[in-house]
């Protein structure tokens, strides 16, 4: 086939759509394609070269992908990597507009897409621009201030692009992006979180295997370290698994994953989130950062096979231990979560089964056979996944998951998937009460039906149950439930594609060569007659319950309801299946019936008339000879009887059996063109008689019928889609069907049968449109002119028979001149058809790929690939593929009978009804769509409507036309192109219409309207490119393009004279769009200055004037002007936006720092450490906070090296680090007027005005939404620009408002000083020593005022305020508030409250300092530690939160230094001492409350209850945020906390307590290392000997939690699981009832998730137990106290029976073979005394609890004997007896 090819083609094409071979007209295809690929090539090279980027550029691109949709990637390997390098350099064009960005980079997407065609040898890319790309676009520093505006998905296109070019970065790369990257690793920083984006998205890892050492393995070893230590899930963490999962999948058997497996697996499980234990309590951080599903399901398939089988093992641990979640009882929001592992994990395995024995190999690195999945590995997947795939078929959120995982599966096992799910679909179509399960079943069974079906050598019974299961499936064609009806159509319509309906029960005497299934086959096939006979009558059935009369009464909805009309497609597709897959004898029969049913019947034309004739249609359409011979006569002899006498014609109600067979015949015309000629005479005649009828219902069938003729005989379509080319016809002696069950269709023998037009048809065509349309269009010509009078019904009737003849056949000659306009909705259809129809509408076309995809989904073989679909997907895969050029090649030219059709369709879209013009905009705006530039063309004729000028306008017309600039939502919105020329028409216009007469405010459908428009505009405004340039290096790209060969551009390569020629006409377009910018503007404000225009108007203005400001311009002086005015404006509206703008425009104005390069080791002398480490060294040291050195002259200020950004030297440093230049190098501060800039001016003048100012502060001081105001970053960012742009200009003016705002202590006056005082300290970045100095001495006072009057409502504010001014500053630039705010924060003055606000303030200040101020830290602690005792509970709440801050460096990270902060070890060592006194008492520790008047000292004991009050609240704080946990450290706590925390869940207790049982809840959450474990564990048997029994008891909850989050580290040490057991077993046989049961249920869960498995010594153990003896009871004398601690023999036998009662309970949805016996024993006990009688009552009721549903499966595991028994025991005793 390839050779062939080239011949016409002469290059090998990379990779071309297959299914254009097989159009009818497939031979001129080549040519066509090399037509319209060489002028690709050659006018886009041309047009780069010539820098026409617009629309040159943009529309060749277009022209590109087109191509690319038609003919796949039909060019040469050479222009493959031409066109992918022209498009690299220009999406990386650094100014190039986003929208033009976003669209250039889909196509490259789309050019890099299939990886396999180019290999790393072919192309190589760069990684920095698109880096510079992704920074500037993401992390963009002008966006927040309104100086850029980037639309929505940006974000996904660039991460698909950069995921689409990784495989071609250069080898050396990997180490370039570590050096790039690496100093950003700050783990409290935020730069953390972009650096480990950045290094997952952008590290390559498709290296081949000689080439790993230059990539992953110069990470993989740091950033696993890096994954394995941190404990807390930072948000980070999910972009390194997402690394580690494409890591893992791209070198499967190169990295040896077994060391980390448990730990992997018990991450995956602990972040499903699943809800475990008693006790609810979740850290909050795991429920936001869970990983993302799908690429945990992509690393577990990596990880599968290889020698160590040790992932497989862990898998079918973690699905043991989660299957009972999977039950449809359990429901939750975990639940979700749980069914996308379920459904993606056999996808991705058969994804990588695929990849290993099928794709045909490529250049990607093949994996090595040691490490591929064998035989066994597949079996042992499969098994461990089926119970909790069968479990959740029945699942509350639908079965959908459930399917798919089947699918996938019985792809890989189909004799281990399919005869379960046979098991459950049997007894569900028998039941007829849970129809619910029928649904489930039926759609698992739709999954897995290929499989089924086929066969194989592995499940050859398979096809045996075809029969059976479509026999039993037809009850389920049901009128009275909707769902179940259309999934048992779907269910018959799929087995019945898969397997030709053929009786071959002939075969079994003729053939002897037959295995014994095949024979059992044959002899069942004869039923297929029988089953299609059964189908027709429960579907005449169905019609007949449907028919209009009796569904609802004659009302006025005479169309069908959705409902309806979904059956009737699911009846119709269905039916036309069977039909087409019949065996001519069944055919006939079947034919014989219908015909006999729609015949002897009349039915209404609208529901059950639409699918009798829809099933006739089925039976035209599979073989039109016979069929139509039946029914055409009919129908025409039916009509022309009634037909004869005259007055029938003009009857308004016409005869029903004259519809119905109008609507038959219409119907069973929609066949194979030259099978209807042999009844053109019949056909036209009944046209004729039918056209002119009176009736509208009457004539619309006959234009159908009209239209079903001219559409089958001048269209291209295939006519049959059997599932074997050449269909069944052969006698069985030659060819046997039952070999073709469920086979796939031959891509490359596909034998389509095409209907192509002969000349005969065409000329039937023609003679028809003579015949029928000449004359209506003269009627309609001469009612225009006036010359003929016609009713408004007859002009409808001329139009649907014009209409329907042009859906019928597109290559009607369309000069159709309509002028005249009337309200008729047909009018759109016909101007929409002439515009856009070619022969098959775009949204059908679409509707129709939808589904197309979604069928092939359904039934495809992702195993084996290589699109080994059923023949008839793939026959309507190649007829959509025809459609399509249709749609795309005769398209989309721009005439002007088109430009006449649009300014009609204007007219109706501002016509006086409403209804008109709603029509006649949405076909406008498809239009619009449609036609590529034809919106500019439009654009002036819609503002017409809004000029005020225009007096004759109606308020109809003024709607109309601003609907037109509205557009539809997902349409082209005319008031928003990006394009200069039309915004400054349309913006100023919008502004403008606010003054003409026909705007009314009064009406609320206006205002809503121009609300819409303005949110719209704002929505999507992108940034509008000023600068158009291309730089050279595309130009060169471009040229190569040019003189590529094969095939070579016809356009020459341009001239140096053309090339100077365009770069002028760029120049000159660059500086007409920035003359346009500044002309819209200028429009903009003069509106404004309109004293006449509404406010709202005013507003809009406004609006449109923010989103101009941009980066890369600066906003035109008289614009500034407005804005700053605007600062005290009447409305708080524009005051708001007017503050945005100006602290934009400071931006703008800012002038340039100059920076220089520095390499830190010269700086200080000291030698960088080799290899990685982190955290504090000796090279780092001189950036800490160190009072004794703090720059406090103005000489040691100019020799200190500030370094401003935090994270910069703690992980390692950059091998330049930029830093500014010293002071004289910098841009002038305190310029005079005269020096300064137009716009400089302009705010200077402004801002030195006291009047302004104090209007300015007023406004600022209002309140907005009373308790609703927070600290506004917008008027931060506007004061940071006024004091960095002006230095300390505007500060005398300011200083006596500040003064007087500080002293009142109202909510939006503190709020105001707070956002001038952030603005201050930030902007004085670069002032001068002196003047830094002069500012500190008049802000310290301040900051004392403010902290002492601090109230509820501000101290947020305040810690805004000083967070905001620490943030990425040097510490030793601040030290002067450090040192304020270190003054003493504890100090009582002012009460409990604001001495916890000043603590928070200080706080907020610190944590921005992160790493760098550790010796304030330390003063800190010393100064809170002898204060952790305070009394009041909000004081120690935020000393705990403090103390987290304080201890969150002290991290265990790899290739860290131990920190110089201070570290939780030796505090915790401190803090023990003290705690004493509580830890040595055996009394209960008693909550401490206190007295007010208490004077001296407390006794030990109270002081240590207080500390430990303080302790738990900073333990609970640092649960969900600090990395990792330091476990050592918490141990030495936990019996303490077991002693206090309380057993029963009631929230009556004191704070103490709570606090503990929290502490508790949250630690036994935490994830524990392997060499933690043993520690816990000892420290737990301890407290389990505890005397108190609270402890005891607590010790088994926390067991439970912290065994399930470390499922995988416990289960990969066969000694925990064992001490954890006896553990349990020891506390069985507890004295206390409550301990022992809480083993029982621990027990019991342990068994469920398969930590522990039940085995003969456990069975043994407690069946021993259960048989001790119990004392005789004596008789006790009546005065005699009576005995109640129970004797140890009572409490040894109870816990065997508790023992036994735990093992039946642990598998409540089975039943297991050791099950039966227990229940046996148990039953025993039923009357021993209490405690023990009560146990197995309850475990009985719970057994027959969940063992309920299933009862019938569940009987056969037991004997009758043990029948009988338990018989008794469950069912209640009769009362009566």
């Amino acid at each position: 086939m390839k050779s062939t090819q080239s011949a016409t083609l002469d290059f090998v094409p990379q990779k071309d759509i297959v299914y254009n071979k097989l159009l009818p007209y497939a031979d001129k295809l080549d040519e066509e394609s090399n037509d319209i690929l060489s002028k690709i090539k050659g006018n886009l090279g041309r047009a780069v070269q010539l820098r026409e980027l617009w629309p040159g550029v943009l529309f060749w691109t277009r022209k590109l992908s087109t191509y690319m949709r038609l003919y796949g990637r039909k060019f040469s390997k050479e222009d493959h990597v031409l066109f992918i390098k022209l498009l690299y350099e220009l999406v990386t064009i650094p100014k190039l507009e986003i929208s033009m960005m976003q669209g250039l980079a889909r196509l490259l997407i789309n050019l890099l897409k299939k990886r396999e065609l180019l290999s790393r040898e072919d192309l190589e890319l760069p990684w920095r621009p698109l880096y510079e790309l992704h920074d500037r676009i993401l992390f963009s520093k002008t966006e927040h201030l309104g100086l850029n505006w980037f639309p929505n998905s940006v974000e996904s296109v660039l991460k698909t692009l950069v995921k689409s070019c990784r495989p071609y970065f250069s080898e050396s790369a990997t180490q370039e992006m570590l050096d790039e990257w690496r100093p950003l690793l700050c783990p409290f920083d935020v730069t953390m979180q972009r650096a480990i984006s950045y290094f997952e998205l952008f590290l390559p890892t498709t290296l081949p295997p000689e080439l790993h050492h230059k990539g992953f393995k110069l990470w993989f070893e740091e950033f696993i370290s890096l994954w394995m230590s941190v404990q807390n899930l930072p948000s980070w963490e999910l972009h390194l698994v997402n690394l580690f999962a494409r890591l893992a999948n791209d070198n499967i058997g190169y990295i040896d994953w077994d060391p980390y497996i448990p730990k992997i697996f018990t991450r995956i499980l602990r972040s499903l989130n699943l809800p475990v234990g008693t006790s609810q309590m979740m850290v909050p951080r795991y429920i936001t950062n869970a990983y993302d599903i799908s690429h945990v399901v992509l690393w577990v398939s990596s990880l599968l096979g290889g020698p160590s089988k040790q992932a497989q093992a862990q898998l079918s641990g973690l699905f043991n231990s989660i299957t009972s979640f999977f039950h449809p009882s359990n429901h939750g929001r975990w639940l979700m979560k749980l069914m996308k592992l379920l459904q993606r994990l056999p996808a991705s395995v058969v994804r990588r089964l695929h990849r290993e024995r099928y794709r045909k190999p490529t250049w990607l690195t093949p994996i090595p056979d040691t490490h591929k999945l064998t035989e066994e590995d597949i079996t042992a997947f499969v098994e461990s996944m089926m119970q909790p795939v069968l479990l959740a078929m029945f699942s509350k959120t639908g079965s959908l998951d459930a399917a798919q995982a089947l699918q996938n599966l019985a792809l890989m096992r189909p004799e281990l998937v399919i005869p379960p799910v046979l098991e459950k679909t049997y007894p569900a179509l028998e039941t007829l009460t849970e129809p619910h399960q029928l649904t489930a079943t039926l759609s698992c069974m739709i999954g897995v039906a290929r499989s089924l079906v086929s066969g194989g050598q592995h499940f050859p019974e398979g096809p045996t149950h075809m029969l059976p299961l479509l026999m039993r499936a037809l009850p389920g064609v049901d009128p009275n439930d909707f769902s179940k009806c259309m999934i048992t159509f779907q269910f018959i319509a799929t087995f019945v594609t898969l397997v030709p309906l053929v009786d071959c029960s002939s075969a079994l005497h003729d053939r002897t060569d037959l295995t014994e299934v095949e024979r059992e086959l044959c002899s069942a096939s004869a039923e297929f007659e029988d089953f299609v006979l059964q189908f027709m009558d429960r579907c005449f059935a169905l019609i007949d319950s449907s028919t209009l009369e009796q569904t609802r009464e004659e009302t006025e909805t005479e169309k069908m309801t959705h409902l309806e009309s979904l059956v009737e497609l699911g009846l119709s597709s269905t039916f036309s299946t069977i039909l087409t897959q019949c065996s001519l004898d069944i055919f006939k029969v079947a034919l014989e019936k219908v015909f006999n049913f729609a015949t002897t019947n009349i039915f209404e034309t609208r529901v059950s008339g639409r699918m009798v004739a829809d099933m006739c249609r089925a039976t035209a359409k599979c073989h039109p000879a016979e069929s139509l011979k039946m029914f055409v006569p009919h129908c025409c002899n039916a009509i022309n009887q009634i037909a004869v006498n005259e007055e029938v014609l003009n009857e308004e109600e016409l005869d029903k059996e004259l519809l119905w067979n109008l609507q038959l015949l219409s119907e069973v015309s929609r066949v194979d063109g030259d099978k209807i000629l042999p009844y053109r005479s019949d056909l036209v005649q009944i046209l004729q008689l039918t056209l002119h009828l009176k009736c509208k219902q009457g004539y619309t069938l006959a234009c159908n019928l009209l239209h079903h003729v001219l559409r089958s005989t001048a269209l291209i379509y295939p006519t049959e889609y059997c599932s074997v080319p050449g269909g069944f016809h052969q006698p069985i002696s030659d060819y046997l069907p039952i070999k073709d069950w469920g086979r796939p269709g031959d891509l490359w023998n596909l034998d389509i049968r095409w209907h192509v037009p002969s000349t005969e048809e065409i000329s039937f065509a023609f003679y028809l449109l003579d015949l029928i349309l000449q004359p209506e269009l003269q009627r309609l010509q001469r009612f225009a002119q006036g010359d003929q009078d016609m009713s408004r019904d007859d002009v409808l009737q001329s139009l649907t028979i014009i209409q329907h003849c042009l859906l019928g056949r597109c290559q009607v000659d369309r000069t159709v001149k309509l002028s005249s306009i009337f309200l008729s909705a047909i009018l759109f259809q016909i101007i929409s058809d002439l515009l856009h129809f070619k022969g098959s509408h775009k949204h059908e076309f679409d509707s129709r790929w939808k589904s197309f995809n979604l069928v092939k989904k359904s039934m495809e073989n992702r195993l084996h690939g290589r699109k080994q679909h059923i023949r008839a997907l793939l026959i309507d895969r190649v007829m959509l593929q025809h459609e399509l050029r249709k749609l795309t090649v005769e398209g989309c030219q721009y005439r002007s009978i088109h430009q006449e059709l649009m300014r009609d369709l204007l007219r109706l879209s501002t016509s006086t009804y409403s209804q008109v013009r709603s029509k006649a905009q949405n076909v406008l705006f498809t239009a619009l769509g449609t036609y590529n530039f034809c919106c500019r063309d439009l654009i002036p004729h819609v503002l017409e409507f809004l000029n005020p000028d225009n007096s004759s306008v109606t308020q109809q017309q003024f709607k109309g036309a601003l609907y037109c600039l509205l557009g539809n939502h997902n349409g082209v919105c005319l008031a928003n192109l990006h394009d200069w020329e039309c915004i400054a028409l349309t913006w100023p216009a919008i502004v403008r219409s606010g003054l003409s007469s026909a705007m009314s405010l009064e009406k609320p459908s206006i205002v809503r309207l121009f609300d819409d428009l303005a949110d719209k505009i704002h929505r999507q405004y992108e940034t509008i490119g000023i600068d158009f340039s291309i730089p050279d290096e595309c130009c060169a790209v471009a040229k190569q393009l040019m003189i590529a060969e094969k095939p070579v551009p016809a356009e020459p390569v341009p001239s140096e004279e053309e090339e100077e020629d365009g770069s002028k006409k760029k120049d000159l377009k660059n500086s007409e769009s920035v003359e346009k910018y500044k002309q819209l503007i200028a429009d903009l404000l003069d509106s404004l200055g309109n004293r006449n225009l509404p406010w709202k108007f005013e507003h809009i203005a406004i609006g449109f004037l923010s989103l101009l400001l941009r980066d890369d311009h600066q906003l035109p002086p008289p614009a500034v002007t407005f804005f700053v005015k605007s600062l005290n404006h009447d409305s708080l509206y524009v005051r708001k936006v007017a503050i945005s703008a100006v602290a934009g425009i400071m931006k703008q104005i800012k002038r340039q720092h100059k920076k220089v390069p520095v390499s830190p080791s010269e700086l200080y002398k000291i030698k960088e450490p080799s290899g990685i480490v982190a955290g504090d060294r000796p090279d780092n040291q001189w950036l800490q906070y160190n009072s004794s050195n703090l720059p406090r002259t103005q000489q040691d200020w100019d020799h200190c090296v500030f370094v401003e950004k935090t994270h910069w030297g703690y992980y390692c440093w950059p091998r330049k680090l930029l830093m500014y230049a010293p002071l004289e190098e910098q841009p002038k501060q305190n310029l005079t007027r005269e020096e300064m800039t137009e716009r400089e001016q302009i705010i200077f003048d402004h801002f030195s005005d006291p009047v302004f100012i104090n209007q300015f502060i007023e406004f600022l001081s209002l309140e907005d939404r009373k308790g609703k105001d927070k600290f506004s970053p917008r008027r931060f960012c506007l004061f940071k620009g006024l004091f960095r742009n002006f230095s300390d200009a505007f500060l005398p003016l300011m200083r006596p408002h500040m003064e007087r705002l500080v002293a009142d202590s109202h909510e939006s006056k503190q709020r105001c000083v707070a956002e001038i005082i952030s603005g201050l300290i930030r902007g004085c970045k670069h002032w001068s020593y002196s003047k830094v100095e002069n500012l500190w001495q008049l802000l310290c006072p301040l900051l004392h005022t403010a902290l002492s009057n601090i109230t509820i409502e501000t101290y947020a504010d305040w810690g805004t305020c000083i967070a905001t001014a620490c943030e990425s500053r040097d510490p030793r630039k601040l030290h002067w508030l450090f040192e304020m705010l270190m003054e003493s924060p504890v100090n009582g003055e002012g009460g409990s409250f604001v001495d916890a606000c000043r603590l928070y303030v200080l706080q907020g200040g610190l944590a921005q300092q992160e790493w760098r101020v550790p010796e304030l830290l330390h003063r800190l602690l010393q100064y809170l530690e002898p204060k952790l005792t305070q009394v009041y509970k909000n004081v120690r709440e935020r000393i705990g939160s403090v103390l987290t801050y304080i201890f969150m460096i002290d991290v265990s990270l790899p290739y860290t230094q131990p920190t110089t902060s201070p570290r939780i070890s030796d505090f915790i060592e401190r803090i023990l001492v003290q705690l004493k006194p509580l830890t040595e008492g055996d009394e209960e520790i008693q909550n401490h409350v206190v007295e007010e008047n208490e004077v001296g000292e407390q006794d030990e004991r109270t002081q240590a209850i207080k500390l430990l009050k303080t302790v738990l609240k900073w333990l609970i704080a640092s649960a969900g945020r600090s990395f990792s946990t330091a476990v050592p450290e918490q141990l030495r706590l936990l019996p303490l906390l077991f002693k206090i925390a309380p057993v029963e869940n009631d929230d009556s207790y004191d704070e103490l307590k709570r606090d503990a049982k929290t502490c508790l809840s949250l630690m036994s959450q935490e994830l524990l290392y392997s060499e933690q474990i043993p520690m816990v564990l000892s420290a737990l048997q301890e407290i389990a000997g505890s005397s108190s029994w609270h402890a005891r008891y607590t010790v088994l909850t926390y067991l439970q939690i912290m065994v399930f989050y470390n499922l995988f580290t416990f289960m990969s040490d066969r000694k925990l699981v064992t001490d954890v057991r006896s553990l349990v077993i020891r506390l069985l046989e507890d004295e206390q009832l409550e301990v022992r049961e809480m083993a029982a249920t621990t027990l019991s869960g342990f068994l469920q998730c398969n930590f522990l498995s039940m085995d003969a010594p456990m069975q043994a153990h407690f069946e021993a137990l259960c048989k001790t003896r119990l004392p005789k009871k004596r008789k006790r004398e009546l005065g005699s106290t009576v005995d109640t601690i129970p004797s140890a023999d009572l409490v040894r036998r109870h816990a065997g029976v508790l023992g036994l009662s735990a093992c039946i309970l642990s598998s409540p949805y089975d039943v297991p073979t050791w099950m039966p016996q227990l229940l046996m024993d148990l039953s025993a006990h039923l009357n021993d005394t209490q405690p023990i009688e009560m146990t197995v009552k309850k475990t009985l009721s719970n057994f027959r609890r969940t063992h309920h549903d299933n009862w019938q499966q569940h009987k056969q595991q037991f004997t009758d004997d043990q029948l009988l028994v338990l018989t008794d025991l469950l069912v209640s005793p009769c009362y009566y007896a």
